[in-house]
């Protein structure tokens, strides 16, 4: 996984996860927390998933704390609704 903080094999703080993403565009890899809301399934992501107001619906990886400090999820894959 090239540009991913690999996850901790022994406990299960960063795990992939279905969210709504909110971003300007779909070109970014990576999510500050403040813009990632973690639902409980694909269908609660793809229903919550509103171009008009660039919320995405996608599969992520995090949470992981950046060399800033900041606490952020990466992309695996953005859902198709």
């Amino acid at each position: 996984m090239r540009g991913f903080v690999p996850p901790d094999p022994y406990t299960s703080v960063s795990s992939e996860q279905y969210a709504v993403v909110y971003v300007p565009r779909r070109s970014r890899n990576r999510f500050p927390q403040s813009c990632v809301e973690i639902v409980d399934s694909e269908q609660a992501a793809l229903a919550g998933h509103n171009e008009a107001e660039k919320k995405f619906a996608a599969r992520v990886l995090g949470p992981s704390k950046s060399s800033e400090g900041q606490y952020i999820y990466y992309l695996v894959e953005w859902l198709q609704p």
